[in-house]
């Protein structure tokens, strides 16, 4: 069995005048995993994107898409990936069907009638419209349908959901864990961290065009603090070392709901120190990936394409 990643970036640099854009990025796929891509605007994630696909000549580094360089091997490249843009462009003249049959004709697939229908069931895609009349929603489904209808080694996903709604955005992950399940690996960037959560086995985060913190995330999450919350009786406070940012609040009759980050080593110590404190309700929360992504970037998650 072949276990070599099918992405490899290694000390990516690329600049565009005096702006450097990426500095010494690094970013890993492996096979039949789903790799989330994090950052914020301008760190450089839709730049290691366009390297990828032989778009962006680097300045410097290693880029590796199936063990193939991705400008020198782009058609053979090309033929093993599907690539779902956040801002999609089509031909306004076509109807959605068309550009659907366009975009895998390029690919060089053909894909089955009953196939094709499913997807545009799923996606509740009329294909007979022209794309003129289609909404953001309608144009993101169009190129969906074209990366899910036919199966590929990589889907390089880039705000995939971007003016879906939430059942559709239900669709999407479906569709994302069945590509998995036959075979394809996925590299996910995305701004909607539930959604990375959701489906990636591996995380990359990246500020100023390098790499940050990577990994699989369930190492990550261990990285990080345990939310513990309860409720206790009317005198005392939790005390020790590991305790952070405690919260107390008043109580039905007369007791409290207190709420602090606890050191994941220290735990079993804390919540047995809780014994004295009368609790009656006890509530210990794994970390999230927002509270790891905060944990470089210090304010909200942007909320456009990361």
């Amino acid at each position: 069995m072949n276990t070599d990643p099918v992405v490899e970036v290694d000390g990516l640099v690329k600049s565009f005048g005096r702006t450097r854009a990426l500095d010494g990025l690094s970013l890993r796929v492996g096979r039949g995993e789903v790799a989330g891509f994090l950052g914020p605007n301008g760190a450089g994630k839709s730049t290691t994107i366009r390297v990828l696909l032989g778009l962006v000549h680097p300045d410097a580094g290693t880029v590796r898409v199936f063990g193939a360089d991705p400008v020198r091997d782009a058609v053979a490249i090309h033929r093993r990936l599907a690539y779902v843009p956040g801002d999609v462009a089509l031909w306004p003249r076509l109807t959605g069907g068309e550009c659907i049959d366009l975009l895998l004709g390029m690919r060089g697939v053909t894909v089955s009638a009953d196939r094709r229908s499913e997807l545009l069931d799923r996606f509740r895609l009329d294909p007979t419209r022209r794309v003129s009349t289609y909404s953001k929603g309608n144009r993101q489904k169009v190129v969906l349908v074209a990366a899910f209808a036919a199966p590929v080694d990589l889907l390089v996903l880039d705000e995939p959901t971007s003016g879906l709604d939430p059942v559709m955005e239900t669709v999407f992950a479906d569709c994302v864990r069945e590509a998995v399940d036959t075979g394809s690996s996925v590299l996910l960037s995305s701004h909607i961290l539930s959604e990375v959560e959701k489906l990636c086995d591996s995380v990359t985060i990246v500020r100023d065009g390098a790499t940050v913190e990577a990994g699989a995330l369930s190492r990550l999450r261990r990285m990080t603090r345990l939310r513990v919350s309860a409720e206790i009786g009317a005198t005392g406070t939790p005390v020790g070392d590991g305790i952070d940012d405690l919260q107390v609040e008043a109580g039905p009759g007369g007791r409290r709901r207190i709420s602090f980050l606890a050191d994941r080593t220290r735990i079993a110590a804390i919540v047995a120190g809780l014994d004295a404190l009368d609790v009656t309700d006890l509530t210990v929360t794994p970390p999230s990936l927002e509270e790891l992504f905060l944990r470089y970037y210090g304010g909200a998650p942007a909320q456009e394409s990361l």
